[in-house]
């Protein structure tokens, strides 16, 4: 059935989060603050697999040496120019707000900082990189769900360990996940198989930078706004098409 593998996502972050969520109150804050530095380092491990996908062959085929990296560039470029002009970041804060007045939640700056942060990290973690996107268009294809089966696994021992230290904006996230993958897998119904392995892997390598910023955030070392740079993940894939066509 189209839209299962979006549905047990759902339901993997949710229960992973009120298991991190049952777990975190037991916890004192010295230990989530190492909790949340040991995401950021398998963030970044992650982060560097993806992005190594700018050695791909395909992707060097199509865009000629030293043309992967400039690909990557540009995307981030041009995607930042425009995710800035619409202020996604903010946007996306201002959701995690709305989210926080509406479910009810404590109302001190602290604990609403609290759940923003976690509805904004956790939303960018589960909704960027290759499995969001590829395993979403896969079923819309109607070609199965073993690839968000796969992130529905990851992203429900993430969501456990993500809300033992930020609490319920990580629940909160898997409206993210629903509206996210939910459009996709309506564009893999309506445009059918057209991303060719070199479009993939300029996307794969881009969420692989993007992911290092998720990285940078989690491990306090500065609040990068990495969801406006979120359009680089279309403008990543139109950029290869153009300089292939060009060549």
């Amino acid at each position: 059935m189209i839209g299962l593998g979006t549905a047990l996502n759902v339901v993997t972050v949710v229960v992973g989060a009120a298991a991190g969520i049952a777990l975190g109150n037991r916890l004192p804050q010295r230990v989530r603050e190492v909790i949340t530095d040991g995401l950021g380092l398998t963030t970044l491990l992650i982060a560097g697999l993806n992005a190594s996908a700018v050695t791909d062959p395909a992707l060097a085929a199509a865009t000629g040496r030293g043309g992967p990296v400039l690909v990557v560039l540009g995307a981030l470029l041009v995607g930042g120019l425009v995710g800035a002009a619409l202020r996604l970041e903010q946007r996306l804060e201002d959701v995690g707000g709305f989210l926080q007045q509406r479910l009810g939640g404590a109302t001190g700056a602290d604990q609403r900082r609290r759940f923003i942060d976690g509805f904004v990290t956790s939303s960018l973690v589960f909704c960027v990189g290759p499995l969001t996107v590829l395993g979403s268009l896969q079923d819309g294809l109607g070609e199965g769900i073993e690839l968000l089966a796969l992130k529905a696994t990851l992203d429900g021992f993430a969501a456990l360990a993500f809300a033992a230290s930020l609490g319920w904006g990580v629940m909160a996230s898997a409206l993210s996940v629903l509206v996210v993958q939910g459009l996709l897998t309506a564009l893999g119904v309506a445009l059918g198989e057209i991303v060719d392995d070199a479009a993939v892997a300029a996307l794969t390598a881009t969420g692989g930078v993007l992911l290092v910023g998720v990285a940078i955030r989690l491990l306090r070392i500065r609040p990068l706004p990495v969801a406006d740079l979120l359009p680089a993940l279309v403008v990543a894939p139109l950029l290869v098409t153009v300089v292939d066509a060009l060549r």
